[in-house]
């Protein structure tokens, strides 16, 4: 039995189509870049027939293969991991300026480098992380059109459901995936227009109230997150820089902002664990103290947490906050999905590292030194990890002080 034919093919057409039409919005005639894991081609060749029909100009698909990075941490010379493909990256942000699209596809195994030695993988993610700079500094500054999906890898669908058969597993992850992303429903474009439209609705109220900071409180955590100056809450469709509407991510539950990376204060524990590089980190907790991390601790994965947050100057800040329901449909499958593309979208989240300044009021003219001296970070990592649940309360403070409920027991106050 083939592998597509575990996955609902009517279910991959209507996500290609999706991820195409309003994840993309492509314009006729702009290029698209597609990275994706070789098990995903299915999915890859029909994005590739709804996108030409678009009007496309020119598709290359870049494949990425886990038995290859296997290969290099147990074959290669140790020089090898402090070297990343630069000139790829050089070229993505090359491909960016010239109003190419990027469609991301996820789908491999999360824990794949498990078993590997941690301080070959730190290497090889500081190394990655530089050269991508390029790429990744065009992308937080929304200068394109974007997305990211997701495709049920069998590694994947075997590490969330070990106890199930392997089609059983794949077809598992598939169905929830495919629920996530809409598409499970007759008409998923229809349906990802009225989700945009609440969110939109709950990213207008916030950008209404102009709170200075947020509270949070519960279990372990006694946070205020200071907001950057003129920041914008979103959520939902984005316009990019080159004026079309996307969807970044497919699925999404979340509104979300800049913080001030110098007026973060308190004490958060995370809610659920966060799936870095390989590597599981469970029961994180942090001190913030005038914005910067000066504690840190995880009862698993500590080692790599530190190493993260010696990344550069800007990994111990913050670079965003966002908030989404614990009745979020992600959060009731009661799946863990050791993925930040669907695990953000269970629980409110806080992430590491560089910010975006599209999160700004009239971002798209910022300079990068602007943006600083508003509040926003600067830094070479972009980490999410989920800080809500149904025991967080938020609240707005505004800069007399009042307080203002957002979010009870994990659900919006209003």
């Amino acid at each position: 039995m083939s592998e597509t034919s575990i996955i609902n093919s009517t279910h991959i057409d209507r996500l290609a189509e999706l991820a195409v039409k309003t994840g993309l919005a492509l314009r006729p005639g702009q290029d698209l870049m597609i990275t994706a894991p070789l098990e995903a081609l299915p999915l890859v060749r029909k994005i590739t027939d709804y996108a030409y029909k678009s009007g496309a100009g020119v598709i290359t698909p870049i494949f990425s293969d886990p038995e290859m990075v296997l290969s290099r941490y147990r074959n290669a010379l140790d020089a090898s991991f402090d070297k990343a493909a630069n000139w790829l990256y050089d070229g993505m942000g090359v491909a960016f300026d010239n109003d190419t699209a990027r469609l991301a596809i996820v789908g491999d195994d999360p824990m794949l480098l498990a078993d590997e030695d941690p301080q070959k993988v730190g290497r090889v993610n500081k190394a990655n992380s530089q050269a991508l700079t390029p790429a990744r500094e065009r992308i937080t500054r929304f200068d394109i059109n974007w997305n990211i999906i997701a495709w049920p890898g069998l590694a994947w669908a075997k590490r969330m459901f070990p106890d199930l058969p392997e089609k059983e597993a794949q077809k598992k992850l598939s169905e929830a995936i495919f629920s996530a992303s809409r598409v499970n429903i007759n008409d998923p474009i229809g349906a990802w227009s009225k989700h945009n439209k609440n969110l939109r609705k709950r990213s207008d109220w916030l950008n209404q109230q102009n709170f200075a900071s947020l509270h949070f409180s519960g279990p372990g955590t006694d946070l205020t997150v200071g907001l950057a100056d003129d920041h914008e809450w979103m959520g939902g469709a984005s316009l990019a820089k080159n004026g079309v509407i996307c969807n970044p991510n497919i699925p999404s539950e979340e509104v979300f902002t800049t913080p001030h990376c110098l007026k973060v204060e308190g004490t958060v524990s995370s809610t659920k664990p966060l799936s870095h590089q390989g590597t599981l980190i469970d029961n994180i907790c942090v001190k913030f103290e005038s914005g910067s991390i000066t504690e840190a601790h995880a009862s698993k994965g500590e080692e790599v947490l530190l190493k993260v947050l010696d990344s550069d100057a800007g990994a111990r800040r913050l670079g965003e906050v966002a908030l989404v329901p614990h009745s979020s449909p992600i959060s009731q499958s009661g799946l863990l999905f050791y993925n930040t593309l669907f695990d953000e979208n269970a629980a409110s989240h806080i992430a590491l590292g560089q910010c975006y300044s599209k999160c700004f009021k009239d971002g798209e003219n910022l300079s990068k030194d602007q943006i600083i001296s508003r509040g926003g970070n600067s830094s070479m990592i972009h980490i999410d990890w989920m800080i809500g649940s149904g025991e967080i309360n938020v609240d707005g403070i505004k800069t007399d002080g009042t307080a203002v409920p957002v979010f009870r027991n994990g659900e919006w106050a209003g």
